[in-house]
């Protein structure tokens, strides 16, 4: 009985200490993660398959995105990075929202008491987690000519966009903060005023700028001590019919750096190209401390003799420092082209 009572004990304690060691291993975490709609993937929503990516994590993880509309605000918060997020087609692998600023909020107050959205939490995806990427994705923000409305909201640092197009009417792409670098490569934007706007450094490389109204392209932020602030290289800017008067830029903030190179303007484009936002109350006269810039324009847009005397024409000289190393390198040497 003895010996019974002992077999026992031992096989309970072998099963309690098997149990012990299962539970303490980690949780095993995809590195490649499908969304569908159809139920066929992981995840039915794009929101869900983020939220399984473990946090923190070292190792970049690919979430496929299958063709479909996904009415998602999509949110990737700071602690999940090396996400990639790659579209199945990029023009039928849409997200999409429609949210604005002074639209009510459907269920009362936010977590700061506002009863009504803003420009900051307008958008339709937001990034705030670090090396993000995006390819073969249209993100849209649908609310129309309403006001402020982002499509695409970036905080995190070294993001990269490839392929996509980013849809909206004002401040479509909102590239937000000034430690954020931002890299955008054959993408397609579009909106009406002010609507690549923010602090962040930014390049975008052989993108097509599309305005839908009389109105201006970009807004920049910069800060005062960055170096670069966006940079436009081999890009073409288009306009919808009856478009006839853009401006390439204007400053929201005093430091504002904007800088086109070997782009291809159309007659759209305001002959004195830039334009210094005046009746700001609070920045007066930002005009003196910005650094517009062009080298290489052409197109019917290309007027370089007519643009306003505060901005600058670059010879070959100036042009050597607008490399992609320069521009977001940084101390931790980034190369946005490095297999992401």
């Amino acid at each position: 009985m003895r010996y019974l009572l002992r077999t026992s004990l031992l096989i309970v304690l072998c099963f309690v200490c098997c149990v012990t060691q299962l539970l303490a291993q980690p949780t095993a975490f995809p590195l490649e993660i499908t969304v569908a709609q159809d139920g066929t993937g992981n995840y039915k929503t794009i929101q869900e398959a983020v939220n399984a990516v473990r946090d923190l994590g070292e190792k970049r993880v690919k979430i496929f995105i299958k063709i479909g509309i996904y009415k998602e605000k999509l949110v990737i918060p700071s602690w999940k990075t090396n996400i990639s997020l790659i579209g199945e087609d990029k023009e039928n692998t849409i997200i999409t929202n429609n949210d604005f600023s002074g639209k009510v909020y459907p269920q009362g107050k936010d977590a700061f008491g506002k009863d009504k959205f803003t420009t900051y939490t307008s958008y339709t995806v937001l990034v705030q987690g670090n090396d993000l990427s995006i390819e073969n994705l249209t993100i849209a923000n649908t609310a129309g000519a309403v006001g402020q409305a982002v499509a695409l909201h970036v905080e995190g640092d070294r993001f990269v966009a490839k392929n996509c197009k980013l849809l909206g009417f004002q401040d479509t792409l909102y590239a937000a903060t000034a430690k954020s670098r931002h890299f955008y490569q054959d993408c397609f934007i579009e909106g009406t005023t002010d609507f690549i706007f923010g602090e962040a450094t930014v390049v975008f490389q052989n993108c097509t700028i599309n305005s839908l109204s009389n109105s201006y392209v970009t807004a920049a932020a910069t800060r005062a001590n960055q170096k670069f602030g966006f940079v436009l290289f081999n890009c073409t800017l288009k306009a919808a019919e009856k478009v006839t008067k853009v401006y390439l830029g204007r400053p929201w903030r005093p430091y504002a750096k904007t800088v086109f190179i070997n782009c291809d303007l159309g007659s759209h484009v305001t002959p004195e190209g830039w334009n210094p936002w005046k009746g700001d109350a609070m920045f007066p006269n930002k005009e003196k401390t910005t650094y517009y810039a062009e080298f290489g324009s052409k197109g019917p847009g290309a007027a370089a003799k007519a643009r306003v005397v505060w901005s600058h024409q670059l010879n070959a000289k100036a042009i050597k420092s607008y490399t992609l190393k320069n521009i977001l390198g940084g101390a931790d040497n980034w190369n946005p082209l490095s297999g992401i």
